[in-house]
């Protein structure tokens, strides 16, 4: 059972950071998973005071808070028409609405869980996590990053024109995905994220020569199932409860193709 001995509502992020420094404190999200733990909390620390729940769009990025919740990314029109509804595909089938209405996009990203949609999603797109101490910093950097008690203040994502597709694979409709795959394909670099490998996502770039032949739309069935394969091929699995390793792989050249043939069709639409 979840124990937690004082309340604090932050007034400022210097405070909060202040507060977490210490290891019996914690943090407060969405408070999903940490509710189910048995853990014994000093000082929760609340950041819903801080006006970190909101997206901001400017003629350059997207700024998303930390207490922004999955559902607000899900519904977001600014976000769904730029990136013509990827991160939509990418939360909607976690869990349910009640979940997505309490979800934070701060605690999906700073936990780097290797089952995150979230995180497979953001890494195919050019994002940047603004840290309190930490400073901003790319996201794939970050990913590599050891925990610590910094805050993550908000993501930063630029409005880079192109082509973008997320797909995963589920056992069933609402559970954790035994595979997901996020692509993007903006000018003359196309990126490909992979999560719950099971281990937590990564990103690899294709060739600038597959990347052009892609845009162009020249690419046939056989030559994007090749790239396709040759791509998972690079992508490390393993094996639990949910598949094993062989299985991961074979879906992840599946899942790669099906996204390749989207990029394609879309061809790095909006592009200047």
């Amino acid at each position: 059972m979840l124990k937690i001995k004082n309340y604090v509502k932050a007034e400022s992020l210097q405070q909060a950071y202040e507060l977490n420094q210490k290891k019996s404190n914690r943090l407060l999200g969405g408070m999903l998973w940490m509710k189910m733990s048995s853990a014994q909390i000093q000082t929760a620390i609340d950041l819903s005071g801080l006006m970190l729940d909101q997206i901001e769009e400017t003629d350059e990025e997207f700024r998303i808070g930390c207490m922004v919740t999955l559902r607000q990314i899900e519904l977001h029109q600014g976000l769904n028409d730029w990136f013509q509804e990827m991160l939509r595909d990418s939360v909607k089938d976690i869990v349910g609405v009640q979940f997505r209405n309490l979800a934070t996009v701060g605690g999906s990203i700073f936990g780097r869980f290797g089952f995150s949609d979230v995180l497979t999603a953001f890494l195919a797109l050019d994002t940047k996590v603004e840290l309190y101490r930490g400073g901003i910093i790319p996201l794939e950097e970050f990913v590599k990053m050891p925990r610590d008690r910094d805050i993550l203040v908000r993501l930063i994502v630029k409005k880079t024109s192109g082509t973008f597709a997320y797909l995963s694979h589920r056992n069933a409709r609402t559970d954790f995905p035994v595979l997901a795959v996020g692509m993007s394909l903006c000018g003359k670099q196309a990126r490909i994220s992979v999560g719950a490998r099971p281990q937590k996502a990564m990103a690899i770039e294709l060739s600038e020569a597959e990347t052009e032949k892609i845009r162009e739309g020249v690419c046939s069935e056989e030559e994007l199932a090749g790239i396709a394969k040759a791509t998972a091929e690079k992508i490390p699995t393993g094996s639990n409860m949910r598949a094993g390793s062989e299985y991961r792989s074979h879906l992840c050249g599946v899942l790669i193709r099906r996204g390749l043939m989207k990029l394609q069709e879309g061809g790095g639409r909006h592009e200047d």
